[in-house]
């Protein structure tokens, strides 16, 4: 039997061991000594003759049906025709040669029945289980779905819970998962099942399976299966499900449990041949199988049940789900394929005519990363799974916020596009919902949205209405900074116009120093380092001053991006925002790296060097991927750009995009992901300060929450940028399946933005990888 349930046997006082040996004698004319054993949905005990005869006594209250019962000694009887007869107990007739006895209480009634006891060691209990083992059980399964082809009862075809084609009920009970990042992984795999199964499960061979060949239900003897038991949980459901639950708890402690379920596999087809659907589905059917386990575990928790049984799988389903999620689900299926003799689906083609097909028809200045392209297929959270069956942990791709196909964010998002879908010249609610939602993480001055579709155009606005209410135009930027690929972002991006193909410095752009702690001319020891950095910003100032000019804006992201990963000095931005505002300039934040909780501190970087701005932008992150960016004004500013000229954009603030924004918000929120950026970061910045200290090519580490950077330099003295070693560990830590990348003015620093689903396990692997690689780099 499945190990949790939500019905509570009726009745449960009448059962005593003593009142079970007087109903053995009075209807089965035995004496017998009984042992209560645990159980589910009914009471069973173990009844040992005076003979030493075994038997297993049951008995069920009457919300369940005397059909079901009968449907079961009808399927033991038809399975005792075959050829595998001797892996099934019989039933034993009462003294009136009934094969069950009804219990008339008056109030209620109960099914008694008695088995013959079935010899051999339960699965879950052997240890060192040989690999002929799960073949053999592949095989059992099979010959007895086949012994079934021809058997059918109506009391099978019943709505029950534990039924796979039925997982997607599952989400319901999600609620119930506490943890956040448990609760993240079965929405996923839900979200999964109802992608890849639901629309597709009802057509497939439909059986009259038992449904529940679990590590408690089959007995074992060496190399081979004995006995199957407990057909409690049969229902009339897709025969690839009866194959998946085997599968399912046979992976279960299996140091490769993709290995243990390709023999099951193999062993079923070799009798019992299966589809190339059927087999391209079990892996997502397993989850659900789990997912149904845990969401049923968590709610039985909820409700305070005390029955142990209901808990009996919980660790080790969780255990597989934390082990799923890293097998590639085309790696499974091109596994399963391959088992049955079909064509896999993963072959080792390099990416040659790809390539070219991009190369005709895709901007040619373009790039792709790594030195071996990748192909991603798929992604689940913190990971991608690509097209030759790996598996990559993300460590990079900070616009999937939280987390890569987030099911709270794709089912919202699902949702409005089935609905509604338009532009925001139509009244909706979901955009002032959002805004007042947006705006009530950020100062109360900052109150104003205008909705856009990226970053690049959110800035590229922002400066537009700084300009049109200072009536300047010059803008002040960081060196090396990056604001977005728009012509006026472009102008405003030193990391762009001063680099290869750039059109250079406009002469209304105006560089300020990059106020880097590391490289610049004011170090970590310069307690004064951000008041100095921020006189560059003055000395601007004052060169337009001298023109007859003054400063449109001040524009800069709250951490540098592509700058080095580098956190602004403490007190820098307040004396620049000061200098800026006193010569009648703006002062606009560009959070759309890092706003949304990534710094752990503070919700916005902003909030790290305790200024208000007058203009936040926001992009990358407020979507989870989705095209969507955000510009937050103040109310004077909002009434200055409001000048007869109508600001529309067609796509800015519709439905969908809005809907997205508020689940991301949502899921930040209530996952808690602000705190976690803040505690996995701190303890990944800690273990790279190690590798830090141990290997002297890594010249400064620094960054707040999962925004992070690790320099390498062949020098500390001199601080000459690591190119050819950074770009070798980049490879190395990705040959283990691990993607990093590479940023800042010299391209040497490691930039380290994971989606916030990143974890400790994944902390703790990186820096494996990452020491493994400095150790072989040393060597050379």
């Amino acid at each position: 039997m499945p190990g949790f349930c939500l019905l509570k046997p009726s009745g449960q006082m009448i059962f005593k061991k003593e009142s079970v040996e007087l109903l053995a004698s009075k209807y089965y004319g035995l004496i017998v000594t009984a042992k209560a054993l645990t159980g589910e949905y009914e009471f069973n005990f173990l009844l040992t003759a005076t003979d030493g005869k075994k038997y297993i006594f049951k008995a069920a209250g009457d919300e369940h049906s005397y059909a079901f019962f009968d449907a079961q000694i009808k399927i033991i009887q038809h399975l005792q025709q075959t050829e595998i007869a001797d892996k099934f107990f019989n039933y034993i007739p009462n003294n009136r040669g009934e094969w069950m006895t009804v219990l008339d209480t008056g109030k209620s009634k109960f099914y008694l029945r008695l088995l013959s006891f079935l010899e051999g060691e339960f699965w879950i209990n052997a240890k060192d289980k040989p690999e002929a083992l799960y073949s053999d059980l592949g095989i059992f399964l099979g010959k007895m779905d086949k012994a079934l082809q021809n058997f059918s009862h109506p009391a099978m075809h019943r709505p029950y819970v534990w039924d796979i084609s039925t997982a997607a009920d599952a989400n319901r009970k999600l609620h119930c998962i506490r943890n956040h990042e448990k609760r993240r992984i079965a929405g996923y795999f839900l979200l999964q099942f109802e992608t890849e199964a639901l629309p597709v499960i009802s057509s497939l061979r439909h059986a009259y399976a038992h449904h529940d060949a679990n590590d408690t239900n089959i007995l074992i003897k060496g190399d081979k299966v004995t006995g199957l038991i407990d057909f409690s949980d049969m229902v009339y459901t897709a025969l690839i499900n009866n194959l998946a639950v085997a599968c399912t708890y046979a992976m279960m402690n299996h140091p490769d449990p993709l290995a243990a379920a390709t023999l099951i596999v193999k062993g079923y087809h070799s009798v019992y041949p299966l589809t190339e659907q059927e087999i391209d589905l079990l892996y997502y059917l397993v989850a659900a199988r789990l997912c149904i386990s845990v969401t049923q575990s968590a709610h039985n928790a909820y409700i305070e049940t005390n029955n142990e049984h209901h808990f009996v799988s919980e660790a080790p389903a969780w255990d597989l789900l934390y082990k799923l999620i890293r097998i590639n689900p085309v790696k499974a299926q091109d596994s399963f394929r391959r088992a049955c003799g079909f064509t896999g689906l993963i072959n080792e083609n390099d990416y040659s005519v790809l390539l070219n097909e991009r190369k005709e028809h895709i901007g040619r200045n373009l790039s792709t990363s790594y030195q071996s392209k990748l192909k991603i297929e798929k992604g689940a959270l913190q990971y991608l799974y690509d097209d030759k069956g790996n598996t990559w942990v993300d460590c990079v791709n900070n616009p999937s916020h939280v987390g890569h196909c987030h099911p709270v964010v794709v089912k919202r998002m699902q949702k409005q596009i089935a609905t509604l879908n338009t532009n925001s010249r139509y009244l909706h609610s979901a955009i002032i919902e959002y805004a007042r939602r947006l705006t009530a993480t950020l100062p109360p001055a900052l109150s104003v949205c205008y909705f856009t579709n990226s970053g690049s155009e959110a800035n590229d606005l922002a400066v537009r209405m700084a300009r049109h209410f200072t009536k300047q135009k010059d803008i002040i930027v960081l060196d090396h900074a990056y604001h977005g690929t728009s012509t006026v972002a472009m102008e405003m991006s030193p990391y762009k116009f001063d680099g290869k193909g750039g059109f250079g410095q406009m002469p209304w752009i105006h560089k300020a120093l990059n106020p880097d702690l590391y490289r610049g001319p004011y170090n970590y020891e310069d307690k004064d380092a951000g008041k100095k950095y921020a006189l560059d910003v003055q000395r601007i100032i004052d060169l337009l001053k001298k023109d007859n000019k003054r400063p449109a804006v001040f524009i800069c992201e709250t951490l540098l991006g592509v700058g080095g990963q580098i956190p602004l000095p403490p007190g820098y931005l307040s004396k620049v925002y000061e200098y800026v505002r006193a010569a009648g300039g703006i002062c606009i934040a560009d959070e759309v790296q890092v706003g949304f909780g990534r710094t752990g501190d503070k919700f916005w970087g902003f909030g790290l060097q305790d200024v208000i701005p007058d203009i936040v932008v926001l992009g990358k992150p407020i979507g989870n991927g989705h095209p969507l960016a955000a510009v937050i004004v103040t109310n004077e500013i909002a009434d200055a750009f409001n000048n007869g000229m109508e600001y529309f954009n067609t796509y800015g603030g519709n439905p969908v995009s809005m809907v997205t924004g508020l689940a991301v918000l949502d899921v930040i929120q209530q996952e808690e992901m602000q705190q976690h950026a803040k505690e996995t970061g701190e303890y990944l910045m800690e273990g790279l300060k190690k590798l830090m200290n141990k290997y002297p090519v890594i010249g400064d580490v620094r960054g707040h929450g999962l925004f992070i950077g690790a320099e390498m330099v062949t020098s500390r003295e001199t601080k000459e940028p690591a190119l050819s070693e950074i770009n070798q560990l980049v490879e190395i830590v990705k040959s283990k399946g691990y993607l990093l990348s590479t940023d800042g003015p010299l391209h040497n620093v490691l930039k380290i933005k994971p989606p916030l689903t990143f974890n400790k396990q994944n902390a703790d692997e990186l820096l494996l990888y990452l020491d493994e690689g400095l150790k072989i780099l040393q060597a050379r």
